[in-house]
């Protein structure tokens, strides 16, 4: 899956840096065992409705707390809550701890709508697992708007709503 990932990147001429690195589970835990990377560290969030639904990737900065329940009000979405790891791997063909943006090669269907904090989508690069959490890659923004749009995604950039 990852080797498919870097196949498809190349093939698109998307702009990357990689960086190995122990697993990492959390932001917390990155910050810790990663040396300082070019890019805007990330958080991301594989979110659903009550009903299970409707899905979102949400990506905001990594020291960004989001209000989800402002965030579900919105998107137009009631119950958004966190999706289960049954749901992340049926969806993204991810394990916790791997979930990223460029699991949107995983979504064909595109079941999963993509959202991205305003204040990362302005950075000029944002910091991506490869689909693993044993690596980062950092890719240009411009680059990773090209590579969404080849997987059919459309992100929508807004102003995700901050816990107090």
């Amino acid at each position: 899956m990852e080797h498919a990932l870097y196949r498809l990147l190349d093939a698109q001429r998307i702009r990357y840096q990689r960086f190995e690195h122990p697993p990492v589970y959390t932001c917390e835990e990155a910050a810790r065992v990663i040396p300082e990377l070019p890019g805007a560290e990330c958080k991301n969030l594989f979110l659903c409705d009550a009903k299970g639904r409707s899905h979102f990737l949400v990506a905001v900065p990594a020291e960004a707390g989001v209000d989800i329940k402002a965030l579900g009000d919105m998107l137009g979405v009631k119950g958004l809550r966190f999706a289960s790891p049954e749901r992340l791997k049926k969806y993204l063909g991810l394990e916790p701890g791997s979930v990223t943006l460029l699991a949107a090669v995983n979504d064909g269907n595109q079941h999963v709508a993509i959202v991205v904090d305003e204040a990362l989508w302005a950075a000029d690069a944002i910091l991506c697992h490869p689909l693993v959490n044993t690596a980062t890659l950092s890719v240009p923004v411009a680059d990773l708007a090209r590579f969404l749009a080849h997987c059919g995604h459309s992100p929508r950039i807004l102003a995700v709503p901050r816990r107090s």
